[in-house]
């Protein structure tokens, strides 16, 4: 975002759409006497698995029994490069997915199915397309994130002034993909809110720090950092550091303003061969009840 206010304002919008407690609803009978009788439902997902895939999927089979949750986890470049040679296969695997860009681009190819689960019949337009094509589960914030034995606390870059202090030069990394959560979601933030002509004079800058570039996961990157191979990434979701300092990991994230915040989302797959599963379940994920999990 543009500056601190409009950040904390997103957030809290976002925050209040997406956790607020409302009414339950009664998922409509038909609709789960149908997922019962597909059986199983195939989950695309970027989310890590131990942290959230099981525990949701295990609660959701425990609500419906008889629907069993099969999952397969990739980026979101990944996810939709699977699911478009799937459909060209005429070999649809997928019933339901998620991840920060991939609706976007399988919308543009016409892969998603338009359907809005009654959960979010009553949340905004920012956060649940009107046309159904994806619904928000949650939300990320990308921040640099960094080893606080390699760099000790209180050195660490603040600023994106401070990233071209020569003592980083070679010291920083980021994902290479074409995500928000890689090097192309950085350069970005920064068009974004410099502008084209500043901020290519400032990446001109920061292209003379020699970053790093990895063909794996922003999690991935930050697991790395976190193992001595690099003191510093950029571009990582800060929650991942959080969860690791957690377990005894030397992460931290870095409160650099303005961050990157983007919406991940899910969407039901079209020609889904589970598709009243795949309904059942993205209600779920955006319940009350699923989104105990994702706080």
């Amino acid at each position: 975002m543009a500056d601190s206010k409009a950040s904390r304002f997103l957030l809290g919008v976002v925050a209040a759409a997406l956790l607020a407690v409302r009414p339950a609803h009664a998922v409509d009978q038909s609709l789960i006497d149908a997922a019962r009788k597909e059986g199983t439902v195939v989950w695309y997902t970027t989310l890590i698995v131990d942290q959230l895939v099981r525990p949701v999927a295990a609660a959701f089979e425990k609500k419906y029994p008889g629907v069993k949750v099969s999952y397969v986890r990739n980026n979101s470049t990944e996810t939709a490069v699977k699911i478009m040679n799937e459909a060209k296969a005429g070999k649809m695997q997928a019933d339901v997915f998620d991840g920060t860009n991939t609706s976007t681009v399988l919308k543009k190819v016409n892969l998603v199915e338009a359907w809005k689960p009654d959960s979010a019949k009553d949340w905004p337009a920012d956060v649940a397309d009107p046309a159904g094509f994806w619904v928000a589960t949650n939300v990320y914030v990308l921040t640099p994130g960094y080893n606080t034995e390699l760099i000790k606390k209180g050195t660490e870059p603040k600023t994106f002034e401070d990233l071209l202090d020569p003592k980083w030069k070679g010291k920083m990394v980021w994902n290479g993909s074409v995500s928000t959560s890689g090097g192309p979601g950085f350069i970005g933030n920064v068009l974004h809110v410099m502008g084209e002509d500043k901020g290519m004079a400032y990446l001109q800058k920061l292209s003379a720090q020699k970053i790093v570039n990895l063909d794996v996961s922003a999690r991935q990157v930050l697991d790395q950092v976190i193992a001595g191979e690099y003191p510093m990434a950029l571009q990582i979701f800060n929650h991942h550091t959080v969860i690791s300092a957690k377990k005894g990991a030397p992460s931290d994230w870095i409160k650099m303003e303005p961050a990157t915040v983007v919406l991940q989302v899910a969407s039901v797959a079209k020609g889904a061969q589970h598709p009243n599963a795949a309904k059942l379940l993205l209600d779920y994920l955006v319940s009350d009840e699923g989104q105990a999990f994702f706080r």
